[in-house]
């Protein structure tokens, strides 16, 4: 049966004002202040799908025009050795990663696969621009794999320091390309440098946390919860570089409070820094709406120690109507920080007790999931949904693995007409 493209409006969450996507709209064209847009799905009850696959079996409430090969959506289960541990009798793990013997099946062990594989479903199949996307690691991993499985063609931006994420259990397709800021950058450049390639009309930003495909991929992982635990959770854990994943678990909290069958939606929204690196939490902490001010200098120091390097974002969707503020403000969530060490211990006490290695953000959720029991934030009753965002590395490389190194390495001084002659000479 050939796939129908879903049937969905945006709204501008500032304003309410609903409006028709153009295709590819980021934000309403009306709005009088910075907002994101949310879709609005004319089907308004959660309806998994068994007629397909992976990750599109949530294809009522994904923006998409089609279907792609190879997708995975996240996996729950109710957790008995980390639960055990910390003393809770109902805590969910959300699991997006390779880990088989639990049915994860992401190969490149991030849910970052969840946002590729709906943002690239967005596009139409015969749509000739090149997708441009920023990342600080996971991302570019995910966006590599699924246009490279989907011969769709893509430049993805990352900081030079961070290419060690690059690794694939099998090669790119020529489809793909990596350009790079130099040694010493950070996120931050590497979001600079695509927007420069973006001045020519030929390449597409992806839009990172303003794309509502990208949300309501990351949203499938409370979507997953919710069909494992019959309810919305009360409370929500997750690490937090941009915050775009914990902005999408709540609006689809909200999708399903609508629906009127999983009960209210009372679910606090927590989220974790790995310090230094603590620009958000800071900002919380301050009672800000605002970002606190950061230095590119400060932002590039503290962005190299810490462990967790995908935590790192100096141009968070935090202020604007429906960021992240709002998010934890309508919540009645809150904001956590954990050190190196932390993250270090909470690795291996959760490879002891659930049997598989997480990445060190994933350890920065339990760390501050443990935190949040010892201040009183959370009680041990009640039921808890763990987003373990990133986990089976040792598993999905056993049987070996290749980096993918950068096909060029640009100078942050370059302007955009020298960025986009450089990448043009690349396809």
């Amino acid at each position: 049966m050939k796939f129908q493209p879903t049937d969905y409006k945006l709204m501008d969450v500032g304003t309410g004002r609903i409006f028709e996507d153009a295709g590819w709209s980021l934000a309403d064209p009306q709005a009088p202040a910075p907002s994101l847009v949310r879709a609005v799905y004319s089907e308004e009850k959660f309806s998994p799908r068994d007629d397909l696959n992976g990750l599109y079996r949530y294809a009522g409430w994904l923006p998409i025009k089609r279907t792609l090969r190879r997708s995975h959506a996240p996996v729950t289960y109710k957790s008995k050795g980390l639960g055990d541990l910390l003393g809770m009798d109902n805590l969910f793990i959300t699991l997006s990663g390779y880990v088989p013997k639990r049915g994860a099946r992401m190969e490149t062990c991030s849910f970052k696969e969840t946002e590729a594989f709906s943002v690239c479903a967005r596009l139409p199949k015969n749509d000739k621009r090149i997708l441009v996307v920023q990342s600080a690691g996971n991302t570019a991993r995910a966006f590599a794999r699924v246009c490279s499985d989907n011969n769709i063609p893509i430049v993805i931006c990352i900081p030079n320091d961070n290419v060690s994420d690059l690794w694939f259990t099998s090669k790119l397709k020529s489809c793909v390309k990596v350009i790079a800021t130099p040694h010493g950058t950070d996120y931050y450049d590497a979001i600079a440098l695509g927007e420069k390639l973006c001045k020519d009309p030929r390449y597409l930003a992806e839009g990172g946390a303003k794309n509502v495909a990208r949300r309501d991929g990351m949203g499938t992982t409370v979507l997953s919860a919710v069909e494992v635990i019959g309810r919305i959770p009360d409370a929500y854990f997750q690490a937090v570089g941009s915050g775009t994943g914990a902005i999408a678990a709540w609006e689809n909290a909200c999708r399903l409070e609508k629906d009127g069958r999983f009960g209210r939606n009372k679910m606090r929204v927590y989220c974790v820094q790995n310090s230094p690196y603590t620009l958000m939490y800071d900002s919380w902490k301050a009672g800000s709406g605002d970002l606190v001010p950061i230095s590119p200098e400060d932002s590039r120091r503290n962005a190299e120690v810490i462990l967790a390097k995908v935590l790192s974002n100096r141009r968070p969707p935090y202020s604007l109507a429906g960021g992240l503020f709002d998010v934890l403000t309508a919540s009645g969530g809150d904001f956590f920080k954990v050190s190196n060490d932390e993250i270090v211990y909470w690795m291996l006490q959760f490879y002891n007790k659930e049997g598989y290695d997480i990445f060190p953000a994933s350890a920065s959720a339990v760390a501050a999931l443990k935190k949040a029991l010892d201040d009183g934030s959370v009680r041990k009753d009640e039921t808890v949904m763990l987003n373990i965002t990133g986990a089976g590395m040792l598993n999905a490389t056993s049987r070996g693995f290749e980096l993918k190194e950068p096909d060029l390495v640009l100078s942050t001084e370059l302007s955009a007409e020298e960025v986009i002659a450089s990448v043009d000479k690349l396809f």
